[in-house]
């Protein structure tokens, strides 16, 4: 049986990600309070009942909500040197249809001057993130971790800036400099299993 607490903390998570969902459809200055409370079936002040302002109520769900959209992203990783260039293939693709707007939101909402602060905090934590699935990767497709880590880097705003502005040319020359330096590390550290592009 859940406790008050674990339903408190699902119905919460359920309106960051209803709000932030309806802000990423609408914008986030066309957006009030009565439509986000419309978007949860909810009334204002049961809003209030979870979070003290606006303010809160999008840092939490804009953090939230992208921690959600990570996940889905790393849970398509590839897991051994055979899928890798399928990845980089695919998944910027698939990431612009499925999370494109979500990203358009975010980046609005972290370079605003209110909310920079909290954009640093969450890329701070994207970066400890991404090395540590590095360091999860390195025994799984051979390539050092401290290797692995920036063209992580590289491939994931590589496919965040095409799922925000379907900047084809920009893309597909990341995505070249990745395969060159994929290939590179092939050579070095005599991987097999990994097809040349």
């Amino acid at each position: 049986m859940k406790t008050t607490e674990q339903q408190h903390n699902e119905k919460k998570q359920e309106i960051m990600e209803k709000c932030f969902e309806c802000y990423a459809e609408n914008g986030l200055n066309g957006t009030g309070i009565k439509a986000l409370a419309a978007a949860c079936n909810c009334t204002t002040g049961n809003l209030y009942c979870y979070f003290k302002n606006l303010d809160e109520l999008i840092i939490e769900s804009t953090a939230y909500c992208m921690a959600k959209v990570e996940d889905d992203f790393m849970a398509k990783a590839p897991t051994d040197p055979k899928d890798v260039m399928r990845f980089i293939e695919e998944i910027p693709y698939w990431t612009a249809k499925k999370h494109g707007k979500k990203y358009r939101l975010m980046y609005q909402i972290y370079t605003h001057p209110k909310y920079i602060e909290y954009g640093k905090k969450f890329f701070e934590g994207v970066n400890e993130r991404y090395t540590e699935y590095a360091k999860q990767l390195e025994p799984k497709i051979g390539i050092p971790y401290t290797t692995i880590t920036p063209l992580i880097f590289i491939f994931v705003r590589a496919s965040v800036h095409y799922a925000m502005f379907e900047d084809e040319y920009y893309l597909k020359s990341q995505m070249e400099v990745l395969k060159q330096g994929v290939n590179m590390f092939v050579e070095k550290y005599k991987i097999k299993g990994i097809d040349k592009l």
